[in-house]
C-alpha cells in the first residue's frame, strides 16, 4: 500500500528449495506468476533465494525497517500470489492489540454505557 503516494514495501525475497516437496507450489509460482508480478510492480525489488532443506517463505522488507515473513509451504501458486500481494499492500507497521473496543482521549466520567444499565 502506498502511504502518501510512496510504496512501503522495498524488497521481496522469495526463498525456496529446489528439491523438497513443500516447495513444489512456489517453484510453479516462480515459473508462471512471478514474471508478471515483477512486471506489474516495477517499484519492488524481487529476489529469489535458494535455501536447500528449508520450507519456502516470502520475506518483505519495508521502508520503516520492519520485515514480515510468510511461510508458504505446501501452498498452490494462486495462494502464494495472494500472500505476495498482501505483503505488497501492507504498510509494514507492527500489529497493535487494542485494550478496549472504544478508544478516546477523554473517557467518560460517568462510565461506559451498556445495555445492562438499570435505572
Amino acid at each position: 500500500m502506498a502511504l502518501r503516494g510512496v510504496w512501503q514495501l522495498q524488497k521481496l525475497i522469495v526463498s525456496y528449495c529446489d528439491w523438497g516437496g513443500s516447495s513444489k507450489g512456489i517453484r510453479a509460482f516462480m515459473e508462471t506468476h512471478l514474471p508478471a508480478f515483477k512486471e506489474k510492480n516495477p517499484q519492488l525489488d524481487v529476489v529469489t533465494e535458494l535455501i536447500r532443506g528449508q520450507h519456502p517463505h516470502l520475506k518483505g522488507f519495508y521502508k520503516n525497517h520492519n520485515q514480515r515473513v510468510v511461510c508458504v509451504k505446501n501452498l498452490m501458486p494462486e495462494d502464494i500470489i495472494l500472500h505476495a500481494t498482501r505483503l505488497r499492500n501492507a504498510l509494514g507497521r507492527k500489529v497493535v492489540k487494542l485494550r478496549t473496543r472504544h478508544v478516546t482521549k477523554h473517557p467518560s466520567v460517568q462510565g461506559t454505557w451498556t445495555t445492562a444499565l438499570k435505572f
